[in-house]
């Protein structure tokens, strides 16, 4: 009987020693995390700054209605009104008016607002001033001689 087969060495060919596998190395997760907290950030500026200048766009196009109103029992009254509208400020006056007294004006851009100056002549008396934007209004009153009643910040 023959002695059984010998088995070769361990290890590679030739009973070469096989090298150590190295442990398995995790991946790192925080890169990906990072990228994607970046991605949702950059993606969340600029959806907000995409709906400001929607915002700004669509406020500086909306056409409002500007009503001034002047009452009162005095007489040869000075008015003078403005109105800002579409980047420019107009502004008018007419004197030796005997109220009541009314103007409508619209008025568009993103810059909006004026004055109303209703001024009493030497005759003295009362007068009451009335400024209506998109139904939001502004009053103020006068009586004696020259004395100014201001409707503002419309």
């Amino acid at each position: 009987m023959s002695p059984p087969p010998a088995y070769p060495p361990q290890g590679g060919p030739q009973g070469w020693a096989t090298p150590p596998v190295p442990p398995h190395k995790k991946r790192r997760k925080w890169p990906w995390v990072l990228l994607v907290l970046l991605i949702l950030l950059v993606g969340g500026c600029a959806a907000f700054i995409a709906a400001v200048g929607h915002e700004v766009d669509k406020e500086s196009k909306r056409e409002v209605t500007v009503e001034y109103e002047v009452t009162g029992d005095a007489e040869d009254v000075t008015i003078t009104y403005s109105a800002y509208g579409d980047g420019n400020l107009s502004q008018s006056q007419v004197s030796g008016v005997d109220p009541p007294w009314s103007k409508t004006q619209k008025t568009k851009g993103f810059v909006k607002g004026g004055s109303l100056v209703v001024t009493t002549g030497a005759s003295g008396g009362s007068v009451r001033c009335e400024v209506t934007v998109d139904g939001a209004t502004r009053t103020a009153t006068a009586s004696g001689a020259f004395t100014t009643a201001l409707c503002d910040g419309f």
